[in-house]
């Protein structure tokens, strides 16, 4: 079913919403507690009946995109994303209210090695987004979805510290089923086009700020901006920027749809966005000369970011594999 064009603009609304956002990341920076108490964007995406606001993951996207902008991490993508919407997909709604008042703090474990007896988990899971922090974990341990309340942390040291992870032990600890993991391989896609909506913000703040900083520096009497060399690769950087806009909307479309070409869209906004996003973070270093390589500059931390989300969900070799099974051109399973 093709996606209807009007779904890849943006709505007045959703202008009006990044507004806000952009605006409150500017005042606040990336305070996740004081947006979501003053926002409620934990919210956004969850249907009315359970607290939520009833908008679609279109409007969720415009917070992620602002949000990867400003590098705030916060609970967005392991709460707001992975969480709730597997909850929705396994239809054991129960968490789902915490979630929309920001009470529940949620993440998932889907790649642990955990196994389920008699009631209990007994296991362990690493580089879990937010585990630390945690109220609740939705496990994989086989074929089932698992929920824990309470299990044993430790935070592990990661190239991108504005995004905790950590290694989760499970020994004996007591948890609730809520489905089959047959809902897993799509909420990793629901993933897969948030992260790329968050990577687009990236790519936007690397490529602004690079624009602004060529037009000021000067060298030779003249602004290095107006360099055809520079003009060149900012050229370049911002056809990778076009095209991953438009891979993250058609992605992100297919999510607020519920669309069964989500699989290709993510892989490939997954594969699209990736790779502008590596090449804005080493012109945001490199075109920002000897600034760009200093500690007190913010441009490391965006590579952190950039470098971290390449294997975030899957390498892009993965993405390009998922892609190229999706689209029926080699044999396989797309995972």
């Amino acid at each position: 079913m093709p996606i209807d064009p009007a779904l890849l603009t943006e709505t007045p609304e959703q202008r009006e919403l990044r507004a806000v956002t952009r605006d409150f990341f500017a005042a606040h920076g990336g305070d996740w507690k004081r947006m979501a108490a003053e926002l409620g964007v934990q919210g956004l995406a969850i249907p009315e009946e359970y607290g939520g606001a009833g908008s679609s993951f279109a409007e969720l996207a415009v917070v992620l995109e602002e949000a990867g902008r400003a590098l705030c991490a916060g609970e967005l993508l392991p709460t707001v994303v992975l969480a709730a919407h597997t909850l929705q997909l396994s239809g054991d709604e129960r968490y789902l209210p915490g979630i929309a008042d920001g009470s529940l703090r949620a993440t998932v474990a889907f790649d642990g090695d955990v196994q389920a007896r008699d009631g209990t988990l007994s296991g362990t899971a690493d580089f879990v987004l937010d585990g630390a922090d945690a109220d609740l974990v939705i496990v994989r341990a086989g074929d089932r979805l698992y929920a824990c309340e309470a299990v044993s942390s430790t935070p592990l040291r990661v190239l991108d510290e504005t995004r905790p992870q950590a290694r989760l032990e499970f020994r004996d600890t007591p948890a609730t089923p809520i489905g089959t993991a047959d809902v897993v391989p799509r909420v990793l896609d629901i993933g897969r086009a948030a992260l790329a909506a968050e990577q687009l913000g990236g790519i936007g703040h690397a490529l602004e700020a690079t624009v602004s900083y060529v037009e000021q520096r000067r060298q030779f009497g003249r602004p290095i901006g107006s360099f055809q060399a520079v003009k060149h690769r900012l050229a370049a950087l911002l056809v990778e920027y076009e095209a991953a806009r438009s891979a993250a909307a058609y992605a992100i479309a297919c999510v607020a749809t519920d669309s069964p070409e989500l699989p290709v869209a993510a892989a490939a906004a997954a594969t699209v966005c990736t790779d502008a996003y590596r090449l804005a973070v080493a012109e945001y270093v490199q075109l920002h000369g000897g600034t760009g390589f200093t500690w007190e500059h913010p441009a490391h931390r965006y590579v952190r970011r950039a470098r971290a989300d390449e294997v975030l969900f899957g390498t892009p070799q993965d993405h390009r594999a998922r892609l190229a099974t999706a689209l029926g051109l080699v044999s396989g399973k797309a995972g």
